[in-house]
């Protein structure tokens, strides 16, 4: 069992991007809401507490025992975490007099095991609406901004009867897991590393070990069905499983109609290619006639859904001895369908978390979902997966049919795969696929007067999309160069009949999220 850090998550926006952080140091942590109890155990070496919306002033304040908790591990506090803290151990909280929100410049005053080797002065980003105005007795001042006097902290190496704290503990005003933050990753290091004792094991290699051996002691000589589709996840899901019990691992790809251009049969020859047992299924018109009338797009997804489980749940039984179902569950999926107390929603429904229908009657195996998507992209590539088909881009479950505005029509579907296969192979051609993190076409439900020749013309209008990101969570518009933009509108707008206009979009996420549906 690998050594851990708990994450206790108060619905901070970047609580992923301190384990994303802790993950990059070559450390396992887990992500748990604040107020699920924490088993102290052997592997356990420290504990974070993530920021939060809210104010520790609030009546109903989100709160936790840190006595407890700093009695048993090292406890390290950011923003709300550190505010937490400092109530909880006597200290004062109050409404800051100006939000402070951004860059600011940290100043050390005290360079403590969490700050070693970090410059006197560093750039270090702000987001909170209340201040620290007095520490606990039993801690120290160890970091300052220009705006105020507690930025960091830390408990005093002989702390007297008031605390009662065995092991030290730490806050950070401000929050070091976000890029801004120059030295961010290094502070965190310094926490996992020279306070925890962390000896940064976690590495794809050992994740490969590890993994074949529990799926191997789980299914045995069992046999497993999982649904394929040539994305990263569920071909390094399924290399993991296949490596483990060979042939009793059962693929089974379905074209839902809303795939990419040659998709199909690109997917079926790349996973025959690399070894596995796969099965291609083409019901695209089943799909057409569940889409027809359907405009709302959770409306689409849901039809999507309920129609890819009917036909899959078929080819199931039509199978012998099938026990298990393998998905491709990555660890953002599972983190982003869990509710803290209100700060986190829904945002759309995950294709792949929960959702098993009870008369298909077999067990789950997930072997990618404690892992963030570039950790998937690192183990297949230590499992020797070929580049091509691990820095392909994310594909949405739902497919087309959520670029696709409006009703999905087998026209439509065309339309729009054409231009997108224009969008994605000038984007190859051009070396510019792997500076994208996700790039597609969405047809709008939007005829606009065009002239080609000397006809007008009443078309429909495509939108591109491109965006850069790490993983998803927070992704910027790439800025693609203008004389790109251009060939490929013109490409799109000469060859594709019923396209005469195309736009870029240029909204990140947030406010906007990065599929238009």
């Amino acid at each position: 069992m690998p050594e851990k850090i708990l994450i206790l998550d108060f619905g901070s926006q970047y609580t992923q991007l301190i384990a994303r952080s802790v993950r990059e140091a070559n450390v396992y942590c887990e992500i748990i809401p604040y107020n699920k109890k924490v088993e102290i155990t052997p592997d356990l070496k420290g504990v974070i507490l993530s920021g939060s919306p809210f104010s520790v002033n609030d009546a109903n304040a989100l709160d936790i025992d840190i006595q407890y908790l700093s009695e048993n591990l090292p406890v390290l506090g950011v923003c709300y975490g550190a505010q937490l803290i400092t109530k909880n151990f006597g200290g004062v909280v109050e409404k800051s007099d100006k939000r402070e929100y951004g860059r600011s410049k940290l100043q050390i005053s005290k360079k403590d095991d969490l700050l070693k080797g970090i410059k006197s002065e560093t750039d270090v980003w702000m987001s909170h609406s209340d201040t620290i105005k007095k520490l606990p007795d039993d801690f120290i001042i160890t970091a300052s901004t220009p705006n105020i006097p507690v930025a960091a902290f830390s408990s005093k190496e002989n702390l007297s009867s008031g605390s009662n704290a065995k092991y030290p503990v730490f806050g950070l005003q401000f929050h070091p897991e976000v890029y801004h933050s120059a030295e961010g990753k290094k502070i965190i290091k310094n926490f996992l590393v020279n306070i925890c004792h962390c000896r940064q094991s976690w590495t794809p290699a050992h994740f490969i070990s590890d993994t074949v051996e529990d799926i191997r002691k789980k299914i045995g000589d069992k046999k497993v069905i999982m649904a394929l589709s040539g994305g990263v996840d569920s071909t390094v899901a399924a290399t993991l499983i296949h490596k483990a019990i060979g042939k009793n691992l059962f693929g089974i790809f379905v074209d839902n109609g809303v795939l990419r251009k040659d998709e199909f049969e690109q997917v079926l020859q790349s996973c025959t290619s690399i070894g596995l047992n796969i099965k291609g299924v083409d019901a695209k018109e089943y799909f057409y006639t569940k889409l027809a009338g359907k405009i709302d797009p959770e409306e689409k997804r849901k039809a999507i859904g309920n129609s890819f489980i009917e036909i899959f749940d078929r080819e199931a039984h039509a199978l012998d001895g099938i026990e298990f179902l393998g998905q491709g569950t990555i660890y953002p999926d599972v983190i982003e369908s869990v509710s803290v107390h209100g700060p986190s929603v829904t945002i759309k429904s995950h294709h792949n978390v929960g959702g098993l229908p009870e008369r298909m009657k077999l067990k789950l195996i997930e072997p990618l979902r404690s892992l963030f998507k570039d950790e998937v992209r690192k183990v297949g590539a230590e499992l020797g997966l070929p580049d091509a088909l691990l820095s392909r881009h994310p594909f949405p479950g739902p497919g087309l049919a959520i670029r696709i505005l409006g009703e999905v029509t087998e026209e439509r579907v065309q339309l729009l795969q054409k231009a997108d296969a224009v969008f994605i192979n000038n984007l190859k051609k051009s070396g510019l696929y792997a500076t994208v993190w996700q790039a597609g076409a969405i047809l709008l439900p939007v005829k606009s007067v065009g002239v080609m020749g000397d006809e007008r013309t009443y078309e429909f209008t495509v939108a591109l999309r491109a965006v850069t990101s790490v993983d998803g969570m927070t992704a910027d518009w790439a800025h693609l160069p203008y004389e790109f933009l251009s060939d490929v509108s013109n490409e799109i707008i000469n060859n594709i009949k019923g396209i005469n206009r195309v736009v870029y979009d240029i909204s990140s996420k947030p406010p906007a999220t990065i599929e238009w549906e």
